[in-house]
């Protein structure tokens, strides 16, 4: 069965340089929040356009943090699309507060603005809960529809999250998300296109004072400067707790290996993006819909999805010619259990409900070699549903 992600190609191809600096903080012997975690944070703010790059344990908590800092409470109204993993939505009711589930774009599968302004109208009007935050998902790599989503939110007073976990990398007209959100967070899971060998995420904000708040909230609601304003504490300010946190910090070893990963990401976005467009070329005779990138953004293909009318039917065939593929996402979080009592935004997720039967995704990463693409490409062509 050939890899749906090939790490070990990527390691390889580091020559070395992974276990030398894993060896480096191992030896160093500061393993929690170390210098590497500094120099990693510096160098994801410069090339994700931030000021402020604040490492933390997962990408989880890295949506959680905001939540934490803006205090989200009960009460308050949180839009996330339902297309997506179950971190995007979780982190809601952890604070009392309620996720609405918002449609999406049948092209890119991220966040419809249309569909979003119809809900925050909804729930606004139905006046049980009050519209707070948007946070929107870069799915499977590509931008959401940040202008659009921002001009709505900037209309309603709203905060807005841009959830890279996916799309940490992807640009608008050359922009990073952040350029619109209030924060961009983002996941370091390992098969992510910029992952660690373990866990970890982070947040990006050019909110000052907000990336003091994360800084706090993220070790135990430790004081800050903007705490010890005015303040006398002659002791190590993470023993003044000055709001409830949690404990979510990036691993130094887990930051020494992105720090080698962060350093070839573009160009591993640039390989993508040529894998992506020939796949594209290729398939589109063969499928129902190969995924399009509005004119303008950049993908970075975490994730290659086509639709095909017959999903599970072509799943077989490719597993028997030794094709692995995944299916994200079989049923969308607004019919899960856990979530299933919480508010859909007017109109209700008809898209959403028919892309969980259609979608199927491909092999991609950054090391796909051409022999073996042409090998992907031939084995869906083959398939005669």
């Amino acid at each position: 069965m050939l890899p749906f992600i090939d790490l070990q190609a990527q390691r390889l191809r580091l020559d070395g340089k992974i276990e030398a600096a894993v060896q480096a903080a191992v030896v160093g012997g500061a393993w929690v929040m170390g210098p590497q975690v500094r120099q990693f944070e510096a160098d994801l703010a410069t090339f994700g356009g931030a000021k402020h790059a604040l490492g933390c344990a997962n990408g989880t908590d890295a949506l959680a943090l905001p939540l934490m800092a803006w205090g989200i409470g009960r009460g308050d109204a949180v839009f996330v699309p339902s297309f997506t993993f179950a971190a995007t939505a979780e982190i809601v009711p952890w604070f009392d507060a309620e996720p609405v589930f918002v449609d999406v774009d049948p092209d890119t599968y991220n966040m419809d603005p249309k569909a979003l302004a119809a809900a925050i109208e909804g729930i606004a009007a139905e006046g049980r809960l009050t519209p707070k935050v948007v946070i929107a998902v870069d799915l499977f790599g590509q931008p959401a529809d940040y202008p659009a989503i921002k001009a709505i939110c900037d209309q309603h007073g709203l905060k807005l999250i841009s959830d890279s976990a996916q799309g940490f990398g992807c640009t608008i007209d050359g922009a990073h998300p952040l350029k619109w959100a209030d924060i961009t967070t983002t996941s370091f899971f390992p098969a992510k296109p910029l992952g660690c060998y373990g866990d970890g995420g982070a947040v990006l904000t050019n909110d000052d004072e907000l990336a003091q708040l994360i800084d706090s909230v993220r070790v135990h609601g430790k004081a800050v400067a903007v705490d010890l304003k005015d303040r006398t504490f002659d002791h190590d300010p993470k023993y003044l707790n000055m709001r409830i946190g949690l404990n979510s910090r990036l691993d130094t070893i887990q930051a020494a290996v992105l720090i080698e990963k962060l350093a070839v990401f573009g160009q591993e976005i640039e390989w993508r993006n040529r894998i992506a467009a020939r796949y594209n070329e290729a398939l589109r005779p063969h499928v129902a819909k190969a995924p399009d990138v509005p004119q303008g953004n950049i993908s970075n293909w975490a994730q290659y999805t086509i639709e095909h009318s017959d999903r599970d039917g072509l799943a077989a065939h490719l597993k028997d010619l030794g094709v692995p593929t995944a299916v994200y996402y079989p049923i969308p979080l607004h019919l899960q259990p856990a979530y299933e009592m919480f508010p859909r935004g007017a109109g209700g997720l008809p898209v959403t409900e028919r892309l969980k039967d259609v979608v199927i995704s491909l092999p991609m990463h950054a090391d796909l070699d051409e022999a073996t693409q042409d090998q992907i490409i031939a084995a869906v062509a083959s398939y005669k549903s």
